[in-house]
């Protein structure tokens, strides 16, 4: 069946990949890319598909609701990937609003031109769906019970051979409470609710997942491992908040991708779906692992800038651990990661040693320049 689908946020770090996949996989597909473009939105990220015949970007406000209400009658849209959000917690901590007009507002704008406009088809909900893409972190924390690590009580193919860590006894289910500690995670917490809202209230078909880190190619360079992989090549300071010792799980981004894919096409209407990599590292060994990486590959002895390592005050309402159980999407969708960390790290460091002059682009600031000048006038 041939659909329209809106991602939103597709000139993003996650988005570009997602983009990628529908555009490159369903070339009956029409999708349509809106970003803002906002400091994180590079159109040089989706180089490679905008010629193609099923591609179509859009530069609008989410918030725009009249915009995007006029796009979806334009456009028959009939399905939404919802991705576009302000993400860094860093931001959200200095800037509250801004986040609170992006995540908690925009969304609802998506939501009530979806309603509207799919309530008016004759088939009204039938064939359509709401995607909402959140985070785990608005599930708040958990204790560090197993500060040496232990081996995780359940595992994927991606880690056989070699058992991850895992450094506390629970994990991030889908009925757990919510209790968000920044002001991003607050206003995702506060989106995923009104997505919920509109199937209970409206019949809205719509389907919520929680993914955990992700890290790849195209991750805007205020986020650690891009950072640091940048820092490490030209050897300045690597800033580590507290001793590093907080713990994140970890996903390769286009296996998020292949996740997001898998549920948009079999997830269950009103369903909440965990994304994880069964892939918990402490911040600390994180930046170890890349320094004796990046090291490697540019031809210096393996660990020889670890005193690039400089600890700094830990960040307000900083979380201890996150961890994710996606042992649902594995047993009702058959999804797991594909790769182990330190292959998606290799990969990783690889991309961004190989594509310097995307992030000289990027942390110069020159990407907005040129797409600014491109739709000034459109």
């Amino acid at each position: 069946m041939k659909r329209t689908i809106i991602i939103t946020g597709g000139a993003g770090f996650i988005g570009n990949h997602v983009v990628r996949l529908f555009v490159n996989k369903y070339p009956e597909h029409n999708i349509i890319n809106l970003d803002k473009l906002t400091y994180a939105g590079n159109l040089a990220n989706l180089k490679d598909v905008e010629d193609k015949p099923n591609y179509k970007f859009v530069k609008m406000d989410i918030c725009d609701f009249e915009g995007v209400y006029k796009l979806m009658q334009d456009a028959h849209v009939d399905g939404i990937i919802h991705l576009a959000a302000e993400s860094h917690v860093d931001r959200s901590i200095k800037d509250p609003f801004t986040f609170a007009r992006t995540n908690v507002m925009g969304t609802l704008s998506l939501l009530q031109a979806a309603k509207l406009y799919w309530e008016s088809q004759p088939e009204r909900w039938e064939g359509k769906l709401f995607y909402h893409i959140s985070t785990d972190e608005v599930y708040g924390a958990l204790e560090l019970t197993n500060p040496e690590g232990v081996i995780p009580p359940f595992s994927t193919k991606a880690s056989s051979g070699k058992h991850h860590l895992a450094y506390g006894d629970k994990f991030f289910t889908e009925d757990l409470k919510y209790q968000p500690h920044s002001p991003y995670s607050a206003s995702k917490a506060s989106s995923d609710h009104f997505v919920r809202a509109f199937h209970d209230t409206y019949g809205m078909p719509t389907v919520v997942t929680n993914c955990s880190n992700n890290y790849g190619p195209y991750q805007f360079p205020e986020k650690l491992i891009p950072l640091f992989i940048n820092n490490i090549r030209h050897r300045k300071p690597l800033p580590v908040y507290g001793k590093g010792e907080n713990v994140r799980d970890w996903l390769y981004v286009e296996d998020h991708a292949r996740a997001i894919d898998t549920i948009f096409h079999h997830g269950t209407v009103a369903e909440t779906y965990n994304i994880g990599g069964f892939n918990e590292w402490k911040n600390i060994d994180i930046i170890r692992l890349l320094i004796r990486t990046v090291d490697r590959q540019l031809g210096r002895a393996e660990g020889e800038d670890e005193n690039l390592i400089t600890f700094v005050t830990d960040r307000a309402g900083h979380d201890m651990r996150y961890a994710i159980d996606s042992r649902k999407l594995q047993r009702e969708l058959g999804w797991e990661p594909s790769l182990q960390f330190e292959e998606g790290i290799e990969k990783t460091v690889r991309w961004y040693l190989d594509n310097q002059e995307w992030m000289d682009n990027v942390t110069s600031g020159d990407y907005m320049k040129y797409y600014d000048d491109m739709y000034s006038n459109r």
